[in-house]
């Protein structure tokens, strides 16, 4: 990258940031302005402040009789009864706005059409209930409650070097013929992205039809709204999720943390990393950055085609667009990999369901004799404790590995307070010495894992828009089981280390975990 590119990257960014700080002090400014005025009133008008007292006591009582997570509900309680006027406008704002219920219902509509088209595969799901019922009422779960069938005769590939992975998604990129999808967190218009960019333009000029798709907040300090104009004037079509804007609205706080590209329908890709330098370590700001990717063709792809479009039309008032340009038929096969099985699925904060979680949740029940869990986050609902600590009891080996080195150094508290009461039970915990671990993935007995966007925190089971693919006796599980190997050598084992903490390293650990389920 020559001088003149990098002073225009140096902009961009700052225009960015200046936008979010922007943003942020408009919001703040709002938050200050209702509580002022709340606060006036309350105290010249009694009544005022005891039907603000009143009606934060009916929200609590609400909130617990809600069906959802107890460790959600229980810090919404305290938060609402400690800061009754703030307390229950960010509730009322987090779930009962007119802007969250309209997200709501353009979600439910864009799901009707465009998720409707998943194929029904029962063949595939009935002999597995007998043959392994565990995995099968997994399956059974994903489908029936969670609409994501289970697919066969497609070939996988796991890569647990991201470099290897950019190169495979170059290559499927050079050989596309109809279309190119793509869905990122964060995306930046430099040097891997770059690589990209160019096969992008490339294609888009021979007549491909190329999306791209980006979460606002995670693309924040990378670009700015010129990268659509750019992208624009070379025929490839962008479009933003949830942008920010100078508005109190909670929504902002559900993010788009999917990572997936698309081509023909036919080739997808999906894992924990963006299309940012420092997931390829050509930047070093953690230390060596450890990611991992997956690669799909076959069927199984028609999932991630119709996650992608169901984000894209979501995004837009217009009247729901046909997908069927876009679903290929696949002959029946016995290929590479055809032995598996492929669910790829997705998590999302609008409907009523916890799949991420209830699938990570469904793999330590069923363990056997190992778990490995590897995750950037480890914030968990007393769910996802339990299930832990009883798979350590009965004699599963449960391993954790998180970061040696954090890329937030808060969120790194609240992860290692979960360390003492975990190890506490058997559950052994490493951290990734030479850097920041970002890999998202789950392996279990040899038998099934799960790779994709799904931390083991609440912004992604409970916040944010996920995917993952779940495999059972796929033909790429060794090499998953060789990444955690490499993990583990490279790891130190830490489950002693944190049973002592000073009182007030506890005592600001526990007011963290007090609010996370919020963050």
């Amino acid at each position: 990258m020559n001088e003149a590119e990098g002073h225009v990257h140096r902009e961009d960014r700052k225009n960015s940031v200046g936008r979010l700080i922007f943003v942020g002090i408009s919001v703040l400014l709002q938050l200050a302005w209702f509580s002022i005025i709340v606060l006036r009133l309350s105290e010249n008008y009694l009544w005022i402040s005891l039907s603000l007292h009143l009606i934060a006591a009916a929200s609590a009582l609400g909130i617990f009789g809600k069906h959802t997570n107890s460790t959600i509900k229980m810090s919404w309680i305290f938060f609402i009864m400690a800061v009754p006027i703030l307390g229950w406008g960010l509730y009322f704002m987090s779930y009962r706005s007119n802007f969250v219920k309209t997200m709501d219902r353009r979600f439910q509509t864009v799901d009707r059409a465009v998720l409707s088209a998943l194929p029904d595969n029962e063949e595939i799901l009935s002999p597995l209930l007998k043959e392994n019922p565990g995995v099968g009422n997994q399956l059974y779960f994903l489908k029936h409650s969670c609409g994501f069938p289970p697919y066969r005769d497609t070939e996988v590939d796991f890569y647990g070097d991201t470099r290897e992975a950019l190169e495979a998604q170059k290559l499927a990129l050079r050989n596309a013929e109809h279309f190119i999808f793509m869905e990122y967190h964060a995306i930046e218009n430099r040097i891997a992205f770059g690589e990209l960019k160019e096969i992008l333009i490339e294609k888009a000029a021979s007549g491909v039809e190329v999306r791209v798709f980006y979460d606002d907040i995670g693309s924040i300090g990378f670009i700015d709204p010129q990268f659509i104009r750019e992208m624009s004037s070379y025929g490839i079509s962008c479009r933003v999720f949830n942008p920010i804007v100078p508005i109190v609205n909670l929504f902002m706080n559900n993010r788009d943390h999917r990572k997936i590209t698309v081509v023909d329908g036919r080739i997808g890709f999906t894992g924990g990393y963006n299309l940012a330098d420092k997931y390829f370590n050509l930047t070093h700001p953690y230390g060596l950055w450890k990611d991992s990717g997956i690669r799909l063709e076959g069927p199984a792809v028609r999932t991630l085609t119709l996650l992608f479009l169901e984000m894209w039309n979501a995004m837009d008032e217009k009247p729901v667009e046909s997908v069927k340009p876009y679903l290929l038929d696949f002959p029946r096969s016995v290929g590479r990999g055809s032995e598996g099985i492929v669910v790829p699925y997705a998590d999302d904060p609008v409907d009523s369901l916890c799949t991420g979680e209830d699938v990570y949740l469904n793999i330590l029940k069923n363990a056997k004799h190992y778990v490995f869990i590897a995750t950037p986050y480890l914030i968990i609902t007393d769910d996802m404790s339990r299930e832990l600590t009883l798979a350590a009891r009965r004699g599963v080996d449960v391993r954790i590995v998180t970061p040696g080195i954090p890329d937030k150094k808060l969120i790194y508290q609240v992860t290692r307070s979960y360390y003492n009461q975990l190890a506490r039970d058997g559950v052994r915990i490493y951290e990734f010495t030479p850097g920041f671990l970002h890999e998202k993935q789950i392996l279990s007995d040899d038998e099934c894992a799960v790779v994709g966007t799904i931390n083991f925190d609440y912004r992604s089971l409970y916040h944010h828009f996920e995917d993952a693919v779940y495999l059972y006796r796929s033909r790429c599980l060794p090499k998953i089981r060789e990444d955690f190997s490499e993990l583990f050598r490279l790891s130190r084992e830490v489950t002693k280390r944190y049973g002592d903490r000073s009182m007030a390293l506890r005592l600001g650990q526990g007011v963290l975990r007090l609010f996370a389920p919020l963050m």
